[in-house]
Formats: C-alpha cells, structure tokens, sequence
C-alpha cells in the first residue's frame, strides 16, 4: 500500500457552476446547500458537488446521476486512478468550509481547492476506504427509507381511523367531540430563548429545539445547541417531557416534531403536553394535517406567519374518545419506537463515520486486511 503526496488538482477537475436553467423536470439541481429543485437539463452526471459562495460554501454532495450544477457551486470530477467515492469522502474531510476567502460572504475557489495538498493512496486502497466508509452511509440511507415508510404507514393508519373512520363502520364514533387543541393539552408551552449574554445558560444537558432541528425530523433527537441545567432551571416552566409536540409557528411553519427527551425550544414553537390518556402520535399526525390552517391564521396581512399561543389553541380539532387513543397507541407506538430506535442509530453511525475519516484519509488506520 503506497500514499504519494498530491495536489487536489492532479486527481480531481473543478469548474465552476452554471445558471440555473429555468425548465422543470425530474433532474436534480444542486447549489451549496444541496437539490435546489428539478429540471430537465443536466450538464454533468457522476460528480461531487461543492459549495460556493455564502453560507453553504465548502458543504459536499455526491450524485452518482444526471444534475445540473448551479452557479453558487463548484462541479468535481475525478481524473486519472481516482474513485470518485473516495474523491467524495477526501473532500469531505478536508473541513472545506475553512478554507474560503472573504467574510462577510465566503468564497470557495477553484484555485484554493487546486492547491490543496493530500496523501493519496493506489487506487484498491481507495475503493477499500470508500468502500468501507459507504457500508455506514448505506445503513444509514437504509434506515432513513425504513423510517419514510413507517411515516407513512401511521399516516394511513390515521387517515383510516380518524378521516374515513374504517375501524368504525364508517361513521364517527358518537363518543368522539369537537373542541380546539386547547381541549387536547395539558399544557401549551410557548417557547423561550435564554439570555445569550449569560454563557453559563448554554451548554450540553438540555436539548433546545429550534425550527433548523424539526425539518425531516420525527423525533428531535440532537440539537444545534444545547441548554447547560442552570440555564434549564432559569425557565423551568419552558421545559417539555418526552413525547410532547412541537409546532412552528412563526416564519416556516407547520413543522411537526416530537421530543425524544427533555427538551426546551425557542419561542418560534407552539408545544402540546397532551392530556393523561390522550395518544402522542394522535396529536403528532392530527398536527401534519393542519399545517395549511397554521399558516393562514398566521398570516395576518403580512408574508411572515406568526401564529401565537392563543390563536393555536383556538384551532378546531377532533377530540375521539381515550380509548380509542388508547386502541390507537397499541398500534402506532410500535411504528414511532422504531422509528426513533433508527433515528438514534443514524446519529451514532454518523458519529462513528466521522470519527473514522480523517484517520482512514490520512492512513492511520490500515484497510489492506479488509476484504469487503
């Protein structure tokens, strides 16, 4: 197993993006913070796509298909004996994201990438690295397409019992009620940001939820930042136990998320303590379906929703009977454990991907002994 030291420039070729073409269709089109939408034009397939400019510059993708490649992103492909895998995982050690020039926007050029310098190995312990590194990421996409799935599972299983009542003969059960979330909860928790100018308010205890961690997420499992307890007691009151709802509402709203833990949020999300007996996953699909009606009642004239705890409360809502959220619950709480159960294993198979990288790039770690 050899490693010669190299330039970026020897093993892959960069060029720069191109305008985003105005046709839709299905091919992806990506700038730096990932697909953008779709169209029916590509400029490039099998390629790493790196951002640009902004907030996303030195942020890395792999599409394996057709795409086209917008103007706030860099295009690699690789040159020579360089498995393009291997050339996704090298850039996406390299902490790209420190390497641009200018700071109150960020710029990622091709000239800095072409200078960088990398140990690179012969082209089998390349494909082994890769190889290896995308077992973990398989798993992981794996366990995300298990868990679209189980999401859609409860929402039919919703959509049976509590839209077209199918359990029921097809009529409401005539011990079901209309009434508002208010009726649903034990508590509606507004949150609250704790002062940033105390420090000791923020640290690694407590889960605070903002509207960035409920996006594609069931369970808010990990957070942006985190609460130190100090700063959880400070606003007690604020505090979520497991398996509360959380709804944005101001700016993106109508995000879903449960809690997985403990948690605080900022004052953007409406949360829903249910009532004793009262179903989680009940409220927590019930709030999917109202995402349209948060929106306009938070408009208010204005393009910015803002739709605060009184108003929340009031919406009208479906109150069925305690047990048939308790015959419910026998059947979606197994959907929504694994579910969770995958959430948490993505985020230690990340880790242990993370982890692994750098010393696999580097060499440290010896993949000759691997036969995958």
């Amino acid at each position: 197993m050899s490693w010669n030291k190299k330039k970026l420039e020897t093993i892959i070729q960069f060029k720069n993006g191109k305008k985003r073409p105005n046709s839709s269709g299905t091919i992806p089109v990506y700038g730096g913070n990932g697909i953008l939408g779709y169209t029916n034009e590509s400029n490039y397939k099998d390629c790493i796509i790196v951002g640009r400019v902004g907030a996303y510059c030195g942020s890395v993708y792999y599409e394996p298909f057709e795409c086209w490649i917008s103007d706030n992103a860099i295009a690699g492909q690789p040159k020579n004996d360089t498995d393009i895998s291997y050339a996704y995982y090298l850039l996406s050690s390299l902490q790209l994201n420190r390497r641009h020039i200018g700071t109150g926007q960020p710029l990622l050029t091709q000239s800095i990438l072409n200078g960088i310098d990398c140990l690179i190995p012969d082209i089998e312990t390349q494909k082994k690295i890769s190889g290896f590194l995308g077992t973990i990421d398989q798993k992981i996409y794996l366990n995300e397409e298990v868990n679209k799935n189980l999401e859609e599972q409860a929402q039919s299983l919703y959509q049976s019992w509590f839209i077209d009542y199918e359990p029921f003969g097809g009529d409401r059960p005539s011990d079901w009620t209309d009434g508002t979330i208010d009726d649903l909860a034990k508590e509606i928790i507004c949150g609250k940001t704790p002062s940033t100018k105390v420090p000791e308010y923020y640290g690694s205890d407590i889960p605070f939820i903002t509207i960035p961690d409920m996006h594609g997420n069931t369970y808010a499992v990990t957070t942006d930042r985190y609460l130190s307890a100090y700063g959880a007691e400070s606003q007690r009151k604020k505090m979520l136990p497991r398996n509360s709802i959380c709804v944005s509402c101001i700016g993106t709203a109508g995000l879903v998320t449960l809690t997985a833990q403990e948690s605080q949020t900022n004052q953007q999300i409406n949360s829903i303590i249910p009532k004793e007996g009262y179903s989680p996953y009940y409220i927590y699909l019930l709030m999917q379906t109202l995402s349209v009606i948060i929106n306009n009642l938070g408009q208010s004239g204005s393009t910015i929703v803002n739709l605060n705890k009184a108003q929340f409360g009031k919406i009208p809502v479906t109150i069925p009977s305690v047990a048939t959220m308790k015959s419910f619950d026998e059947i979606a709480k197994p959907m929504f454990d694994a579910i969770l159960s995958n959430q948490e294993e993505n985020i230690k198979l990340a880790e242990l991907r993370d982890s692994l990288l750098p010393r696999l790039m580097s060499g440290e770690l010896d993949v000759s002994g691997i036969d995958l």
